[in-house]
């Protein structure tokens, strides 16, 4: 007897892989491996969650309607505009599966955020990279590697795990050349811990154009990474096409409770924002003053570049035998770097710590 076989391609994704959360025989783990705000949700966000339990047998609103508002209110958008997911990741597949299939391509910047090729592949259609520049998405770049098969275009903007980030100039230089039926996805994950000026999340650009979708998440700043919530703003047509091959009930309904609440505690989300401001900066002339090189980034991470892969595996080895916990960069094309989310303040200096010492012996 044989197996059910998969379709083509299928075999060929190369699974995600999360960070770790535990090493063998350390009862204290310093985690800074996921980009997760060190603060966890809002209390707030918390209670909404409990509360919630006594209703777990109701089926969720399937619209997220609530909390399409609340978005909408915040971020002064048409709420039947807004589309709701488990986790931006969702989305991407979403769009994927709606818009791409065999001999299809879909375009990603040479570092992008490593879902934008799996989402592909999974629809079999094609992954094409473009080169970056000193770390940083290329507009011209990205232009010339649309080819007449090109379908989607990802851009994490900030982007993980460089930091880097494209500001409003250049976001509309880059839609003004792309062609108007190729979908220009702009993933803004990072966009609350942006503090340029001349940075913008691209929902003004939805309005200009029948060709861009701007995706936000709950993951990052709001600390609900395990509770999966995502969303995206968009034109009209492609909102319609994401509601109809969603399925019906895709966002449980103790996670709309847990994200209407967050997105009520501006002071929580606030503090974050300026905790994140304030140790990212410290953070980087720390590794820059032990002779690392430190990019600057806009997100809550810093990518640490030691030069060589066997350095960077090392330095990962000895902060792993003092209980820290931070991500190899080898599967997205920087096998000299690591990543180092920003926590808090004693993580910070533990890892600080650590990583003098690595530095001071090899």
């Amino acid at each position: 007897m044989t197996a059910p076989t998969p379709r083509p391609g299928i075999s060929n994704i190369a699974p995600y892989k999360g960070g770790d959360s535990a090493l063998p025989g350390k009862k204290r783990v310093i985690k800074l491996a996921s980009n997760e705000s060190p603060f966890g949700p809002s209390p707030k966000a918390k209670a909404a969650l409990e509360e919630s339990a006594k209703d777990i047998h109701r089926y969720p609103d399937g619209g997220c309607t609530a909390l399409r508002e609340a978005l909408a209110g915040i971020h002064a958008l048409d709420p039947a505009n807004i589309v709701c997911g488990a986790g931006s990741d969702e989305i991407f597949g979403l769009l994927c599966r709606a818009y791409t299939g065999p001999g299809d391509e879909v375009l990603y910047n040479e570092h992008g955020f490593l879902i934008f090729p799996i989402a592909a592949q999974a629809c079999g259609a094609t992954p094409v990279k473009a080169p970056e520049t000193n770390l940083k998405a290329d507009v011209d770049a990205l232009l010339s590697a649309v080819s007449d098969n090109t379908r989607i275009l990802f851009l994490a903007n900030p982007n993980n795990p460089t930091g880097s980030y494209l500001n409003a100039d250049e976001l509309k230089a880059l839609r003004a050349e792309l062609r108007d039926d190729i979908l220009f996805v702009i993933d803004a994950a990072y966009a609350e811990y942006v503090t340029a000026t001349d940075y913008t999340p691209g929902f003004d650009m939805v309005t200009e154009a029948e060709n861009v979708i701007v995706t936000r998440s709950f993951s990052k700043i709001f600390g609900m990474g395990g509770a999966r919530l995502g969303w995206a703003y968009g034109p009209p047509s492609v909102i319609d096409v994401l509601n109809r091959v969603r399925m019906p009930f895709n966002v449980s309904a103790p996670t709309q409770a847990a994200g209407l609440a967050a997105l009520d505690d501006f002071v929580f989300v606030g503090q974050a924002r300026e905790h994140n401001t304030k140790w990212r900066a410290s953070l980087t002339q720390r590794l820059r003053g032990m002779g690392l090189d430190v990019p600057d980034s806009m997100g809550n991470f810093l990518l640490v570049r030691f030069g060589h892969e066997n350095k960077a595996e090392a330095a990962d080895a000895f902060l792993r035998k003092q209980g820290i916990i931070v991500r190899r960069m080898a599967a997205y094309g920087l096998p000299d770097s690591l990543r180092i989310s920003i926590g808090l303040e004693d993580e910070i200096e533990a890892l600080t710590d650590a990583l003098s010492q690595f530095m001071e012996q090899s």
